[in-house]
């Protein structure tokens, strides 16, 4: 294993721990605002893997530009469906009519 290589990995590993930790430490109210962020990020992440499709010229370049296409709109398309569900959590409930209904005198 060259050193390089070791290098390489040592320092995914490190970034791998480094955002659980700080990701596990976010309160649930920080994470819609986070998404968000995030989810222009991975935009312009989809954008670029499009410019790179657009330019690919063998078979492997072209398979691969397509596979990053794809996970790229995955990446959007989750981020957007997680802050949505997230935002699900602050919406009020409508009231239910009950209170209403036994207030009103029988005929």
């Amino acid at each position: 294993m060259s050193t390089e290589l070791l290098a390489a990995l040592t320092v995914f590993v490190l970034a791998i721990l480094c955002g659980f930790a700080v990701i596990s430490k976010v309160p649930a109210t920080l994470h819609t605002p986070l998404m968000s962020g995030a989810n222009s990020i991975h935009g312009i992440v989809l954008v670029g893997s499009m410019f790179i499709a657009a330019s690919a010229t063998d078979l492997l370049s072209q398979v691969l530009s397509f596979v990053a296409v794809a996970f790229a709109t995955m990446n959007v398309v989750g981020g957007y469906v997680v802050t949505d569900r997230m935002l699900q959590m602050f919406r009020r409930k409508p009231a239910e009519p009950k209170a209403a209904a036994a207030a009103e005198p029988k005929a």
